[in-house]
């Protein structure tokens, strides 16, 4: 016991009040201040932004990957698009820090936002600015979204892995055959974004220490740990460790970008890959405020954003097809104000419904011994355990902390059948939903049972859970649903009642992946559903 309160102790301190120290000495500085620094920082985000054509054939909302499948894929088929994104184009640089940390980070790293509180629970203040991550606050829940080009490629930890069919098939019911993406899509997407295991070079190396040790418990618990894809670049990794560009992605960076380029991501790929056809345009600072129909074109209305947040002007742009792919967030909350407004009246009663947060849980437990982990990001392996309903454990990093916590972290995801509705407010024209605390405590209580049955039978040594660190599922990185498969569209994400209108992204799945990261889900929808859209024209 006088050894585990040493750790505890220990362990306690490193993790939480070096951090909170080093935020409470930030000095305060005027956002003009700050955003003089961004400009020399990342003067390429405050270049002159061109302006989208007035009309397009084909508009598609949003850049991250069901957006960035279908610019690629319609671009192929000769079909001329223009890619509408709010967030900056961020570069790539193997030296400069181009994007902020989640250490003690500034307004790079949030969407116009001062203040955030991330997993450690510890507040942050910053100027604000148009950063990459949108943190949205809803009743008993929130949602982190990507504010950037190629959408949440960005600043996702790069794990992209397939459900098993039983929860695939328990979780969309029959509405897409899970043989098709196991045989086309998932492979397809798989050979894009080059999805591969951690090398054996990469996983013994010190920062991944954690990954290492973190299997070793799950082992002694009885589990065997299953190898993840990863969308990293593993000789940017190599390049790292051998100090020949600065560290990102080995020093616990991603959730707020990769500076040097070490995750694959969509501007690397398919958004590249689609502007090289020459038939794809991606226009940054632009949102879309709502979408409409005028006779036989759809309508667009956007404002002009500098990275600042000043809007710079508002257009109304129109198209043939408009492409919805601005996440479920985005993509729900376009359709449901169109109907409310009546921009779009014959929307159905199925607009809105089946969100739901993947049931998402960030786990802490204690490590069994003290050997200087390291905190590189990609997630070496998962495990299953379904002794009361299914949950993914999956290694994970401590964002931002690059040192020995004597803490293991993991992601959980539990299938969880729960789902909400979005709603509208007229008075504010604003869209919401809200979060169940019941639901939330029930995802809490199945990934903490399996946590802490891994630590007792692995000897850990920290005990997190009576200061309450050991299990968070305040906030969601995976929201899904809105705009659902086969109910506000038919099966291939065509808009029921309005021919030419497509949701392409999260919006479509049914408010779970199947107890995994859906980005490899989404991805593989998006390559199915404009595959049939091109094929038959509608």
């Amino acid at each position: 016991m006088h050894r585990r309160a040493l750790f505890k102790a220990a362990g306690l301190a490193a993790l939480f009040g070096a951090v909170g120290s080093t935020l409470d000495a930030r000095p305060a500085a005027a956002d003009p201040v700050w955003h003089t620094m961004f400009r020399d920082w990342v003067p390429e985000i405050f270049a002159p932004l061109p302006d989208p054509p007035e009309h397009s054939p084909a508009i598609v909302i949003g850049s991250g990957f069901g957006a960035a499948v279908t610019a690629l894929r319609l671009a192929e088929a000769g079909v001329v698009n223009t890619v509408l994104e709010r967030g900056s184009r961020w570069p790539n640089d193997p030296w400069r820090e181009i994007f902020t940390g989640d250490d003690l980070p500034d307004g790079r790293g949030f969407w116009h936002r001062t203040d955030f509180t991330g997993v450690t629970k510890v507040p942050m203040h910053f100027a604000k600015f148009g950063g990459v991550l949108d943190c949205t606050e809803y009743p008993g829940i929130d949602v982190w979204r990507a504010a950037a080009v190629g959408g949440g490629s960005v600043i996702f930890s790069g794990a992209m892995i397939a459900p098993e069919r039983r929860f695939f098939d328990e979780v969309f019911r029959g509405s897409v055959a899970y043989d098709e993406l196991d045989r086309v899509y998932y492979p397809r997407v798989r050979q894009m974004l080059r999805l591969d295991p951690i090398p054996p070079d990469i996983y013994a190396s010190a920062p991944f220490a954690h990954s290492r040790a973190w299997d070793d418990q799950v082992r002694k618990a009885g589990y065997q740990p299953q190898p993840n894809d990863s969308i990293f670049t593993w000789d940017i990794l190599r390049a790292e460790l051998a100090g020949a560009m600065r560290s990102s992605a080995t020093v616990a960076r991603s959730n707020l970008g990769n500076s040097n380029g070490a995750k694959f991501d969509l501007n690397q790929n398919y958004l590249r890959y689609a502007q090289e056809t020459g038939r794809s345009a991606i226009f940054a600072g632009h949102r879309v405020d709502s979408i409409g129909k005028d006779g036989g074109r759809y309508t667009v209305v956007v404002s002009k954003l500098a990275p600042t947040g000043e809007v710079l002007g508002t257009r109304t742009l129109t198209c043939d097809r408009l492409f919805l792919g601005a996440g479920s967030i985005g993509t729900s909350e376009l359709l449901v104000r169109a109907r409310a407004t009546g921009t779009l009246p014959d929307l159905n009663e199925h607009v809105g419904e089946g969100w739901g947060t993947n049931g998402d849980v960030v786990l802490a437990r204690g490590a069994s011994s003290v050997a200087g982990f390291g905190q590189g990001v990609p997630s070496a392996s998962r495990i299953m355990d379904e002794s009361t309903v299914p949950v993914t454990l999956e290694n994970w990093y401590i964002p931002g902390i690059p040192f020995e916590t004597g803490a293991l972290a993991s992601l959980g995801m539990v299938l969880d059948p729960a789902r909400t509705r979005f709603g509208y407010d007229r008075a504010g024209n604003s869209v919401g939903l809200s979060w169940s605390t019941r639901n939330r405590d029930e995802v809490v209580a199945a990934a903490r049972a399996v946590d802490r049955r891994i630590a007792e039978r692995a000897d850990a040594l920290v005990e997190y859970g009576a200061l309450g660190y050991d299990a968070n599922a305040l906030f969601t990185a995976h929201p899904l649903g809105g705009a659902v498969l086969g109910q506000a569209t038919d099966g291939y994400g065509r808009v029921h009642g309005y021919p030419g209108l497509y949701v392409m992204d999260g919006a479509a799945m049914p408010g779970s992946a199947g107890a995994v990261n859906p980005s490899l889900t989404i991805t593989a929808l998006a390559e199915r559903n404009i595959e049939e859209i091109v094929r038959s024209g509608r």
